[in-house]
């Protein structure tokens, strides 16, 4: 490809990342899903089951493998949600705390050693490019066409 489109950049850029945690992942005896669900879980009041895939941009049936596994490990405790009697709480188990603290390490080290080579205006102007486009994604400014009536 001569010139390298925007998405091909986000797309490569993210698998790099992805297959990166993973490597790491692996030292921990876990995974990079396992890891960014860990740090989605508030590590205080727990999350409310419901709200975790949004949170995570997940499909519910990849997060419900993702939390039984999680359970199965003694990372997660299922709890009611003493605010809504359906609802179900994901707390963190002591070990899912310990998991979750280098879950955090790792990705601290990502954003430092990025950090160290980027200047911070390189930076900026990046998360302003990502903001954007994901405002243009959220607005449908990209694929959406008004609809015309033939009256």
């Amino acid at each position: 490809m001569k010139d390298i489109t925007i998405d091909y950049a986000l797309r490569s850029s993210w698998q790099a990342i992805a297959r990166m945690y993973n490597e790491e992942a692996k030292h921990f005896d876990s995974t990079m899903a396992v890891g960014f669900t860990l740090l989605s879980i508030d590590p205080k009041t727990g999350t409310p089951s419901t709200a975790l895939g949004p949170k995570m941009g997940m499909e519910a049936t990849s997060l419900s493998r993702i939390l039984k596994n999680m359970e199965t490990k003694g990372l997660i405790e299922r709890r009611p949600n003493p605010d809504d009697g359906r609802g179900v709480l994901i707390h963190l188990t002591d070990f899912g705390r310990e998991k979750r603290a280098d879950s955090k390490d790792v990705v601290l080290r990502f954003n430092e050693t990025v950090r160290e080579h980027v200047t911070q205006g390189q930076l900026d102007g990046f998360f302003s490019v990502v903001g954007t486009i994901n405002q243009l994604i959220s607005e449908k400014k990209i694929y959406f066409k008004e609809k015309t009536s033939n009256t």
